[in-house]
């Protein structure tokens, strides 16, 4: 669930370190779970019938699992030094890769607005009483647009205010929001089933789905986003007591549950709603509403709508300032101009959140050209999955990469005692995210997006765009751009390390535990661009 992972986000370039408490295995399972689960994109693999549990478990064993031992053992291996995943991957492949990572957690949290946003638009239509006036609001573009811009800049202007109050609203929400809701759709789908409500799953598909139409697997493809965000998690790992043992137990509670609230619940939908007559965007309003119904209370048809928003509402508020934090911190290193790091008095990155609300504005514009507000919901939902998809191959990739080039540096969460099963579990993660990655361009048969020339034009466009723009960035930066202060308290890289020892001393031993004979000193300037005396450096 994004609202408490934009908490654990907003702090994840800090220092991570333990308070005095250990966690226990079922409270960071139960974490991972509040993490992850969002009840938004059931509908979307409700269409699959029976065959959407293979989907789950398929993406959990694929993505989900790998994705979160990887993050534990990188957030482990550097949880004394700030930058997240663009420490992780800068280490490995060099700054302007790590900058790249980061930038794309970043910018598809932006894109991702708009989407949540629409979902939450979809629940105020459905306060009203009148189910079919519900629907036609619900699917009219001007108030969806309308209600999507004003709720984000509010949620902005709110951020610009300051964070104190901004978490008991993002605890509230997601219990309020996301959890009740979870449970109360599998409960209602479990009491309408055995008292005899007639089920509109499609039960003919089976388990095992038809592999050889990739049209219909590009929807399935999105669950991978479902599960995205679980590397947050890694930096609790060094809170869970015999982190090696443990932490791995909680991974796969967690998953476990997690699995199973997305499969019952999607079944939930399933059986209320045939396949045909499923919105994304409307669905699991119209899921409630029905079985509410069914149960004479329709009464509580406008309380879950109005929980549901406040859910969407919190997270959205919790995310407008969580990823634009990350990347603030690493700009302030010397990362993007002085521009975008000015923060008010309170120290909110103010520019940052401007530039992010255009950025939002632009994006939402596209019900203009889009042919209804579910076929822009799923757009912008493949072109998020797509831009999340980069970051998390980018990580699979560098968390092999360091066993090689950083072998000795201590690893307090460790995958395996070689790197046979680091290869394995990243191999694994990568492959699968890959798959995702080249699925998410095929346009949905399920679902009218459209031309075809729309659809790939703004997934193609969108994607290089969003890659290219900070490549540019970077080969623009300029010694200005450090913020004295940040730059003195972001730790150097460890080919800096091993460029000031070997100009200290004949043989120095350096961070990652090797020895590095004396080189020439360089012009005294330590920098991720400027590296002496280390084969395997980067290029930048």
């Amino acid at each position: 669930m994004r609202l408490i992972m934009g908490q654990i986000n907003a702090n994840k370039t800090g220092l991570t370190q333990s308070v005095g408490f250990k966690l226990s295995v079922m409270t960071l399972a139960i974490m991972n779970i509040t993490a992850v689960v969002s009840l938004r994109g059931l509908p979307a693999e409700a269409t699959y019938g029976l065959s959407s549990a293979f989907y789950y478990l398929f993406a959990a064993i694929v993505f989900l699992i790998p994705t979160a031992l990887v993050a534990a053992e990188l957030a482990a291996m550097f949880a004394d030094k700030q930058g997240g995943v663009f420490r992780w991957v800068g280490e490995a492949m060099g700054p302007r890769t790590g900058f790249l990572a980061i930038w794309l957690q970043w910018i598809e949290s932006t894109i991702w607005y708009p989407t949540v946003l629409t979902f939450g638009a979809v629940s105020i239509a459905f306060i009203g009483m009148d189910t079919s006036q519900d629907m036609l609001l619900a699917s009219n573009k001007v108030f969806t647009l309308c209600t999507v811009l004003i709720i984000y800049w509010v949620a902005t202007f709110i951020a610009l205010k300051g964070l104190g109050w901004v978490g008991k609203i993002a605890k509230i929400g997601g219990l309020v929001g996301t959890i009740i809701p979870a449970g109360l759709l599998i409960v209602l789908g479990i009491i309408y089933i055995s008292t005899g409500g007639h089920n509109n799953m499609d039960m003919s598909q089976g388990f095992f789905p038809d592999l050889t139409k990739l049209d219909n697997l590009v929807l399935a493809s999105s669950i991978f986003l479902f599960y995205a965000g679980m590397e947050m998690m890694g930096i609790h790992v060094m809170d869970v007591k015999n982190p090696t043992k443990n932490y791995p137990k909680a991974i796969f509670i967690g998953a476990l549950i997690t699995v199973m609230i997305f499969v019952l619940g999607t079944f939930s939908l399933g059986f209320i709603i045939p396949s045909k007559d499923i919105n994304l965007t409307q669905s699991l309003l119209v899921g409630f509403d029905n079985y509410f119904h069914y149960l004479k209370m329709s009464w509580a048809s406008p309380v879950i709508a109005i929980a549901l928003m406040f859910g969407v509402l919190a997270g959205v508020l919790t995310w407008v300032s969580g990823p634009s934090k990350g990347i603030f911190t690493v700009g302030k290193a010397g990362y993007l101009p002085p521009f975008f790091q000015k923060s008010n008095k309170l120290g909110i990155q103010k520019n940052i959140l401007l530039i992010q609300g255009a950025l939002v504005t632009i994006l939402s514009l596209l019900f203009v050209v889009m042919p209804s507000v579910q076929s822009f919901y799923q757009i912008l939902s493949q072109l998020t999955v797509l831009l999340y998809l980069i970051m998390y191959m980018l990580m699979f990739a560098s968390a092999i990469l360091l066993r090689y080039k950083m072998p000795k540096v201590e690893r307090p969460f460790r995958i395996g005692k070689g790197n046979l099963l680091m290869w394995l579990i990243a191999g694994v993660g990568f492959c699968g995210a890959l798959f995702a990655f080249v699925l998410s361009f095929i346009p949905p048969s399920q679902i009218s997006t459209g031309s075809n020339t729309v659809w790939f034009s703004v997934l193609i466009i969108g994607c290089i765009v969003v890659v290219v723009a900070p490549m540019i960035i970077y080969a623009m930066r300029k010694p200005t751009w450090k913020d004295p202060q940040a730059a003195k308290d972001f730790q150097p890289f460890h080919w800096d390390v091993q460029a000031q020892a070997a100009s200290a001393s004949p043989t120095a031993k350096v961070s990652d535990g090797t020895t590095t004979p004396t080189t020439a000193p360089s012009s005294g300037k330590a920098s991720g661009t400027q590296q002496a005396g280390n084969s395997s450096k980067p290029q930048p």
